[in-house]
């Protein structure tokens, strides 16, 4: 919509919802959702209709002028935006780049998830009911779903809905939780009575399935109080239970209370580039100068956790990006510095229909 709307236009209006209106128009037009006899020009009828409510009706006949010439114009302007690659991949230039240098047989698959709506994935909470049961109840309520992944609790629905229609949502039967992201509690694999520390928490869902595994001696941190009120509602609801502080996590000496611990997990923050299709907004507001400052972060975060482990203790780094500076390459660095520390395995999840992108390193003290 962007890229026609530059086309068309020498300038974007000046009002923030006409020009969305604009572009969501175009996005119909040019995705050709409407395939019915006439639906185009009731696709433009309707948005001039809606643009009579903007701005007293001002900006009505830039709306009918600029839907109706893409229309006139249509067949020219497709070549056009095929050969314009940031338009056709929507994703920025650099973006392309990183993923093209990292992934050469499989950057367009990734750029294609990163475009397209996410699926819908739930975590079967194990203390409360199984999978099969739980598929069971789903089928009751008239809910296509499959078992998915190879966590033994993970569910994908056919068609995403919202919460409160799913069986037991609020007595805590199940979250939602992409089927990457189950991986995390997976691989840490916390055995009962150990001490864990699930450093950057919030908003609970890798903590939730910790405890859901096992009986654990766990604290959750999170630098922000709101995010960190979200991690004890989720445990509530759940019926789990954690210590849970507000704390930056770098930050050891106002929170540690000298104890190592037997495992940490180490969700550190990230560009989020493999979640990208569940925040599109980010495509337009990250910047390539923002990988270096997370993987600066990550780094840091990395250094202040290990002398807090016990020796032939595990530490999970886990990040939402496929980006290589914040995943092998932050690993990498971490053990040049760190003898004691090896890698023991690396699960690469590159986004697909079936679940986002993530990565995994499970580092052993020596």
């Amino acid at each position: 919509g962007e890229f026609f709307l530059g086309r068309l236009m020498a300038k974007p209006l000046p009002h923030a919802e006409a020009q969305a209106l604009l572009l969501a128009a175009l996005y119909r037009l040019e995705s050709r959702l409407e395939t019915r006899a006439g639906a185009e020009p009731m696709v433009v009828d309707k948005a001039v209709a809606a643009a009579g409510e903007l701005a007293g009706g001002a900006f009505k006949g830039v709306v009918n002028g600029v839907l109706r010439n893409f229309l006139r114009q249509r067949e020219r302007l497709l070549p056009d935006l095929q050969a314009d690659e940031t338009a056709r991949f929507q994703h920025p230039p650099w973006w392309l780049l990183r993923l093209r240098r990292a992934y050469p047989a499989d950057w367009e698959c990734i750029v294609a998830a990163g475009n397209h709506p996410p699926p819908m994935s739930l975590r079967v909470n194990a203390r409360k009911t199984s999978v099969h049961e739980y598929l069971d109840a789903l089928r009751a309520a008239g809910i296509p779903a499959e078992p998915a992944g190879k966590t033994g609790a993970g569910v994908r629905l056919a068609t995403p809905l919202a919460v409160d229609r799913l069986p037991g949502f609020a007595e805590g039967r199940v979250s939602v939780q992409d089927i990457g992201a189950q991986r995390a509690a997976i691989l840490l694999d916390p055995k009962p009575g150990e001490r864990v520390l699930d450093a950057c928490a919030a908003p609970g869902g890798k903590t939730a399935h910790l405890l859901e595994r096992a009986d654990l001696d766990l604290l959750a941190l999170d630098i922000d109080r709101t995010r960190a009120r979200r991690i004890e509602d989720n445990l509530t609801r759940l019926g789990l239970a954690a210590k849970v502080r507000v704390a930056d996590c770098r930050a050891t000496e106002t929170w540690w209370d000298g104890r190592p611990f037997d495992a940490i997990l180490a969700d550190a923050p990230c560009s989020a580039s493999g979640v990208a299709r569940r925040h599109p907004d980010i495509k337009t507001l990250r910047r390539v100068s923002d990988i270096r400052k997370f993987a600066q972060t990550q780094a840091a975060i990395l250094d202040g956790l290990w002398p807090l482990l016990a020796p032939g203790g595990r530490l999970l780094y886990a990040s939402c990006s496929v980006f290589v500076e914040e995943n092998a390459g932050q690993i990498d660095a971490f053990l040049a510095r760190w003898q004691d520390a090896r890698r023991a395995l690396e699960e690469r999840w590159l986004p697909c229909d079936e679940n986002d992108g993530f990565y995994y390193a499970l580092l052993q003290k020596a």
